[in-house]
């Protein structure tokens, strides 16, 4: 029997609002692969000032924002779509949000307009957790579990992310999602 809370692939993470690490402050990560040797997963709500054309050839007609995924292997490229097995090679995560697939099969389908900016999300780097590391973490409760909505990927503003996600899951949860960035004003 898993418990409502349990981490696993599909789950999603929040940050507890005192988190001081600057690269998970007030993040939602999604978990893309939770096995016992560690964890791998990206922050959905932490965009980048910088275009997927700005950084990678072959996508000059597709204004794609990139978003931080986490700081590991920051010089690596990785994408979360809802396009499902339209787009070889991926792997479902959870109902509507697949992680990864064909880089020649992905541009095909973009120059095809199949793919458009709204369908995915493009990450630099990835967060990681080596074994027993985030369930280390969540013992000090340093993150809640959530459910994953593909509407918090595709559809929700990632500077509103986190809040939205806390109320979603109920009273007292609602009540630390109205908590100011700056501890100092409470």
């Amino acid at each position: 029997m898993t418990l409502k809370n349990e981490v696993k692939t599909g789950k999603i993470i929040i940050a507890e609002p005192f988190m001081l690490d600057p690269h998970f402050r007030r993040s939602v990560v999604l978990i893309t692969e939770h096995r016992e040797d560690g964890d791998v997963g990206f922050i959905l709500n932490k965009m980048l000032d910088v275009r997927l054309n700005d950084v990678m050839s072959g996508f000059t007609d597709f204004n794609a924002p990139l978003f931080y995924g986490g700081p590991v292997a920051t010089n690596s490229i990785q994408f979360i779509h809802n396009v499902g097995n339209l787009l070889e090679s991926s792997m479902r995560i959870s109902n509507g949000v697949y992680w990864g697939g064909n880089w020649d099969n992905l541009r095909f389908l973009v120059e095809s307009k199949l793919i458009e900016p709204k369908n995915i999300r493009f990450f630099v780097g990835y967060s990681g957790w080596d074994e027993g590391q985030l369930m280390s973490e969540m013992s000090e409760s340093a993150w809640i579990v959530g459910d994953m909505h593909a509407n918090y990927l595709f559809n929700a503003q990632p500077h509103t992310l986190w809040r939205t996600v806390l109320q979603h899951k109920g009273d007292a949860f609602s009540i630390i999602a109205d908590m100011p960035d700056d501890n100092n004003l409470n």
